[in-house]
């Protein structure tokens, strides 16, 4: 599974789910093959391979291709969930079960950032803050910014509780992808995504959406139907020279 909007643009990506398990905290080493088996399927040859310590933030880090921390594989950032760079053969691995892997990429300026929107980081609008990082840090014009929705839990098979709609209340608009359900609701993180995008200006026809349930789709891996030994699934991406 990939994007195609991204791979029309050059932007080499991947994403990795069922057969593959990238949750270091239960799968241990055997990530470094899975990793390695990932890139394998992609044409590339990276210099190194960069992940986060995810933890639903809207921490992102820029990456130079020599910072970062080692780990089992490549390297990774504490308390990270969104990566930035403006570098050829950096690979990112960004994780995610039943949230929402954002992608950005400007092909002229030659910036991608990579980030984790869970509902934590989306109501902190993480991919708003990569669209400013890659428009005042990198000179990047909106108009050129083309963004990936990849995969995540759909509307409904995501019940939530009131606290979670309650964090959504700096959003005026939150009620367009919030359905009430008895005491609960139902979320639909593409929509606050895709809502968090056009409001930062980035155009209509620049957004993919992946309309793949991770829930539903034997490809992926889903926190709410795997339960507590979920599976992580993983999208690879990088810029070649």
């Amino acid at each position: 599974m990939q994007s195609k909007l991204l791979s029309k643009y050059g932007l080499q990506n991947y994403i990795a789910g069922t057969g593959y398990n990238f949750r270091y905290q239960k799968a241990g080493r055997a990530v470094i093959e899975d990793v390695q088996k990932a890139i394998s399927k992609m044409d590339i040859h990276p210099n190194e391979i960069y992940t986060g310590q995810q933890v639903h933030s809207a921490n992102i880090t820029y990456v130079d291709g020599e910072n970062g921390e080692a780990f089992v594989f490549g390297k990774t950032f504490k308390e990270t969930d969104g990566l930035i760079t403006d570098q050829p053969n950096v690979a990112f691995l960004i994780k995610f079960a039943d949230c929402t892997p954002v992608v950005l990429f400007d092909p002229v300026a030659q910036v991608l950032g990579s980030v984790h929107s869970g509902w934590r980081g989306t109501t902190q609008r993480i991919s708003l803050n990569a669209v400013d990082m890659m428009v005042n840090d990198f000179k990047c014009k909106k108009e050129n910014i083309l963004a990936y929705l990849g995969p995540s839990i759909d509307i409904d098979h995501y019940e939530v509780g009131s606290e979670v709609y309650d964090a959504f209340e700096t959003f005026g608009n939150r009620d367009q992808f919030f359905s009430p359900k008895g005491k609960k609701y139902q979320l639909s993180m593409l929509d606050a995504n895709l809502d968090i995008l056009k409001n930062a200006g980035i155009r209509s026809e620049n957004i993919e959406i992946e309309k793949a349930s991770t829930f539903t789709d034997p490809r992926l891996h889903s926190a709410r139907a795997e339960g507590l030994d979920y599976q992580l699934n993983g999208i690879i991406t990088m810029m070649k020279p």
